[in-house]
């Protein structure tokens, strides 16, 4: 999107507080889509006040308007921009905005100036664009997060490349001296040179193979990789002095594909040389800047071959890839911790270890013992269990047996009384006594052994029924 920032000065305070609500909204309550009356609430303009400005700022195209699911509102790339640049001329970073000097996938550069005078360099990120939207596989800037959109991604690119051009600057690395951030606008300050894409002939092209060369590795020494070091990241002046640009993909020497990103970086600057200048590089031992580095059968430098002694940036930073286990590592070797110099210190540490092993294999038999001694408890409490309910059952048909016969004391009333049912029911209360008897000890036996006695899934259907017949016997038997 062309950024016209004639806008910019006809814009009144309540035009950023509506800009600054919906930014608000998508925010802190995760919205990709604000709706209207979230706006006016965060705003807090009074008498309705923010339909209007809504609509003014719809008219400069500073937010979008979206009603498929609901009436809302979102940023665009330019109402982010005026919010950025806004906070940055309120800082006093700069006090104009000039022409567009680049235009990357990523990016879009601009010129501003101060009140001395004095020309910086504005970086705007926008992810997003056609020509690079695989943000998510080809950087790390979203790390843990899986709900993003653009301007989100935007900001964290603009904070990772401040930084890593703010720590490169502090330890003496050719780069732009990193001003102010804010939000996903990066100002810097202004290289005077020309892209090495752009040039043709070089008074010493083998000194300026050599710088690059060594600025390559002298990152790996402090522990990053640059991951996109060709000849359009690479800016040089009249006087053949190398500067580097465009750090936001940087990553650990300890990242995994670590030795992938160095050999590509290596194999870009070599390809465009021995094209450009014909120049090939054969020698075995090369310095720059008194810092020495091995190479391969071939000339290039080796990746494996580099020590990371001069710093450790990567930490610093957190560069991707860097992780807790190389924390630890490094605070290790900070401190210098005692290492075994003899042969005993070994041997003591396997028999410690064999020690430890028999320990281990001696737990793992007493417990493998002691269950099988709670499986066979759990067996003989089951089969105790089982043995117990068909005794009890058995006492139940002795009592009901000896109940039915007269006593040795008399009791004539009792056995008048069975007599009388018995008579009347012509000996079938006897039988179903039995089998009652029969079903409950059964009923028992599988409750003993786990089992769940499962009612009729029709019971409360048969009103009137069996299950009726059944109460009445069952009052019978009780009164017997």
């Amino acid at each position: 999107m062309k950024l016209d920032v004639d806008a910019l000065r006809y814009l009144s305070k309540d035009d950023f507080r509506v800009l600054t609500a919906v930014e608000m909204g998508m925010r802190n309550f995760q919205h990709e889509i604000v709706p209207a009356e979230l706006v006016e609430r965060i705003a807090g303009l009074r008498h309705g006040g923010t339909y209007k400005v809504l609509r003014n700022l719809l008219k400069h195209k500073l937010v979008h308007h979206d009603s498929s699911k609901y009436d809302g509102f979102r940023l665009t790339y330019l109402g982010y921009d005026f919010l950025a640049i806004k906070t940055l001329v309120n800082r006093g970073v700069f006090a104009a905005v000039g022409r567009q000097i680049g235009v990357g996938k990523e990016s879009d550069i601009f010129e501003v100036a101060t009140e001395d005078g004095t020309v910086l360099a504005m970086k705007l990120h926008r992810l997003g664009r056609v020509s690079f939207r695989a943000v998510k596989s080809k950087r790390d800037y979203l790390v843990h997060r899986s709900n993003y959109n653009w301007l989100y991604l935007s900001r964290l690119a603009g904070l990772k490349e401040y930084a890593f051009m703010k720590a490169l600057g502090e330890h003496g690395f050719p780069v732009p001296a990193a001003v102010d951030c804010n939000r996903h606008c990066v100002v810097m300050s202004l290289v005077k040179g020309y892209p090495l894409v752009q040039i043709k002939q070089l008074q010493n092209p083998d000194e300026v193979f050599e710088t690059i060369i060594g600025l390559v590795v002298r990152l790996a020494e402090h522990g990053l990789i640059h991951c996109d070091f060709n000849e359009f990241n690479l800016m040089i002046d009249d006087d053949e002095k190398v500067t580097m640009i465009d750090f936001p993909q940087m990553v650990s020497v300890s990242h995994r594909n670590a030795k992938m990103y160095f050999d590509r970086d290596v194999e870009c600057i070599f390809k465009f040389f021995s094209k450009r200048f014909n120049i090939s590089y054969q020698e075995d031992r090369d310095e720059e800047d008194g810092v020495e580095y091995d190479s391969e059968e071939n000339g290039r430098p080796s990746f494996l071959s580099i020590e990371k002694s001069a710093g450790f940036l990567d930490k610093e930073l957190a560069a991707s890839g860097f992780t807790k286990r190389d924390q630890d590592e490094i605070e290790k070797f900070i401190e210098g911790g005692p290492e075994p110099k003899d042969g005993s210190s070994s041997d003591d540490e396997s028999s410690g270890k064999e020690q430890t092993a028999d320990e281990d294999n001696e737990t793992v038999t007493t417990k493998m013992v002691a269950l099988q001694l709670a499986d066979q408890q759990v067996k003989s409490s089951c089969c105790n269990d089982e043995e117990r309910v068909e005794e009890n059952l058995d006492s139940c048909n002795v009592k009901v047996v000896r109940e039915n016969e007269p006593t040795a004391s008399g009791e004539q009333e009792d056995s008048n009384d069975l007599d009388n049912s018995d008579d009347d029911d012509d000996g079938s209360g006897d039988a179903e006594l039995v089998k009652r008897l029969n079903k409950q000890r059964k009923r028992a036996v599988a409750a003993a052994r786990g089992r769940r006695a499962l009612a009729s899934r029709n019971s409360y259907k048969d009103k009137g029924g069996k299950s009726s017949h059944n109460s009445k016997i069952q009052k019978q038997v009780s009164k017997w």
